[in-house]
């Protein structure tokens, strides 16, 4: 029986099988797995920024856009299946998350520029704002990473990616899902249970890096408990910029 549990896919409890705990090596802590994840956060920011500018300047970033999403996927696949590279893979990630997400990032803010100036200024304010309001309720206590909580975000959040799967496939066929794109009632509705979904994410993170720190952990497994912490906050930061969108699109 593993030590940890995690609804998070990147933080799963098949990821300590393969972890081997040398008591006389270094272990992870939790102010080393933040620091690892300012780094990341560096990188990505960096790299964000470069296709960002590279958007005003009106180059052409569609190849950087498409390689962050693949080099980002391919990455975040061998990390979690080989936790050992992830003090070499974890900033190649960061940095092709970046390349994306400065990109869609560009695209928002220029698409959104008279209904919703600053767009997404505010999606990144909000998220930090939703990042370290889950950080206090998660040490405060009054949210607890319980069975029963992990078990109920591990249904929500599964149930999201298997309704985004078939979304995407159904678009190969010319067939949208309404309550992903479109700015009903219905589709704010939904696109709030998702945010709330991913920032539930967050509290599974924050309990993942807590446990590895007790249980002493191997020194490399900071590096992805930081990979795990900034994919929800990716993840969360896309849903609270498509939730603007939609609300945007209602003015």
């Amino acid at each position: 029986m593993s030590l940890f549990k995690s609804s998070n896919p990147t933080l799963k409890d098949s990821v300590f099988e393969k972890v081997r705990y040398d008591v006389s090596s270094e272990q992870m802590t939790v102010s080393g797995t933040l620091n690892k994840f300012g780094i990341t956060l560096l990188l990505m920011v960096a790299a964000a920024a470069y296709t960002w500018k590279g958007f005003y300047e009106g180059a052409n970033i569609m190849p950087y856009l498409f390689g962050g999403i693949i080099v980002g996927l391919i990455a975040a696949l061998v990390i979690i299946f080989k936790p050992t590279w992830s003090p070499y893979l974890v900033p190649v990630y960061a940095l092709a998350e970046g390349l994306f997400l400065g990109g869609i990032s560009a695209f928002f803010n220029d698409a959104f520029a008279t209904k919703a100036p600053g767009i997404v200024m505010q999606a990144v304010g909000l998220t930090f704002g939703v990042v370290l309001a889950m950080f206090l309720l998660y040490r405060s206590g009054i949210i607890r990473a319980t069975e029963s909580f992990k078990k109920i975000v591990f249904v929500a959040t599964a149930g999201i990616a298997v309704f985004y799967v078939i979304a995407f496939v159904l678009r190969f066929f010319s067939i949208q899902m309404p309550l992903i794109h479109d700015s009903t009632p219905m589709g704010i509705v939904f696109s709030l249970i998702v945010v709330a979904i991913a920032a539930m994410n967050l509290i599974l993170d924050f309990d993942f890096i807590e446990r590895g720190s007790e249980q002493g952990a191997p020194k490399y497994m900071e590096w992805y408990g930081a990979f795990g912490l900034m994919v929800t906050i990716v993840w969360l930061y896309l849903e609270i910029l498509r939730l603007l969108a939609k609300l945007a699109d209602r003015k």
